[in-house]
């Protein structure tokens, strides 16, 4: 015999002996199996089920089952009676959940999750793939807005074919409504292509955040005459196309406003003044889910202060857990004090 295979016996027997006693009282005291045969129950109301484990699903206290599913020819009434367009970003379940609950007409996952969701340096980093995997958790979570879903860069611009093909995929394993892509007149034909397949398409042009490097950085686009010529020909290019809507950003209010006036489709504003058909902001930023000191946009407006009564109530759980004041008798779960004496008993715990 080996020595190793002795050890091996010895630690092998010492734990057996250990878990003999518990072993022996389990099969005195198992109760028989019984064998039910199977009833017709689908006539009788299953009772509710007590869950014990954290989940975050839909209910319906937080879901805004008394809205009407919001489509595209919903879009367009709401344009044609001049009323404003909600719009806000979102990147996973919790968020989309939240903004559908607070009424927004349309949820956009965008690229902007490059940042705020993957902490990466830009959207020029996130991937088709990592952007289908947020926009199925968004579709999860809002059940009444219509959901849009960014091409990020790379996945749309070498061929109008490549882009149909990007946005098949987002649509299919995505779960969105519709796309985005951003450019204006040199993306007609990507345009084209998407929505003669029955995609929609929301068009971006002004300030577009995947051409930053050639724009010179994050620069306001459209103030000089030559300039908003240029965004109005866009603008133009990506309605005949066949785009429903098209976002301005970064465009001064005056040029926004007149654009929109000029076009057929609504236009979405994001820091392009109160003229145009809607507006969109980062969920993030609005909500104030940042720490201090992060710079923000002019254009933003700081709603609430996500990120202080996070850290507050994170703060506040790890000051009871270190004093030994959470988890509190309310809750933890109990057990009768006579089955707790005999587990005792049978463990050794006390003779």
């Amino acid at each position: 015999m080996s020595r190793a295979w002795s050890k091996t016996t010895s630690y092998s027997s010492s734990m057996t002996s250990s878990t003999h006693t518990a072993h022996a009282y389990l099969a005195r005291t198992a109760r028989p199996l019984l064998i039910v045969h199977h009833v017709n129950t689908r006539s009788r109301p299953r009772p509710a089920q007590a869950r014990h484990s954290s989940h975050s699903p839909l209910s319906n206290t937080t879901s805004p089952t008394t809205r009407k599913k919001i489509t595209i020819p919903t879009l367009l009434a709401m344009h044609k009676r001049h009323e404003p367009i909600t719009m806000l970003t979102a990147h996973d379940f919790p968020s989309a959940h939240v903004a559908d609950a607070a009424g927004m007409d349309m949820v956009l996952v965008g690229d902007s999750l490059a940042m705020v969701a993957l902490g990466l340096e830009d959207t020029s980093e996130v991937l088709l793939e990592e952007m289908i995997l947020h926009c199925r958790s968004v579709s999860r979570g809002a059940k009444t807005a219509f959901i849009v879903g960014d091409l990020p860069m790379g996945s749309y611009e070498v061929s109008p074919e490549q882009a149909l093909g990007s946005a098949i995929k987002m649509v299919k394993e995505g779960r969105v409504h519709a796309i985005k892509l951003e450019g204006g007149a040199e993306m007609v034909p990507a345009i084209s292509k998407i929505t003669t397949a029955g995609i929609p398409v929301l068009a971006h042009i002004g300030l577009t955040p995947q051409r930053q490097n050639a724009l010179g950085g994050f620069r306001v686009q459209g103030k000089s005459a030559a300039s908003a010529l240029r965004l109005l020909a866009d603008a133009r290019a990506v309605q005949e196309a066949g785009a429903f809507s098209v976002v301005l950003e970064a465009v001064p209010a005056e040029v926004a406003t007149l654009i929109t006036k000029k076009l057929r489709i609504p236009t979405i504003g994001i820091g392009a003044g109160n003229g145009c058909s809607g507006q969109v902001l980062v969920q993030v930023d609005m909500s104030g889910n940042f720490p201090p000191g992060r710079f923000l946009p002019k254009f933003v407006k700081k709603y609430g202060d996500v990120w202080g009564e996070a850290k507050n109530a994170i703060e506040a759980y790890r000051v009871d857990v270190k004093g030994r004041v959470y988890p509190a008798v309310e809750h933890t779960y109990p057990i009768a004090k006579d089955e707790f004496a005999e587990f005792e008993r049978v463990v050794g715990e006390k003779r």
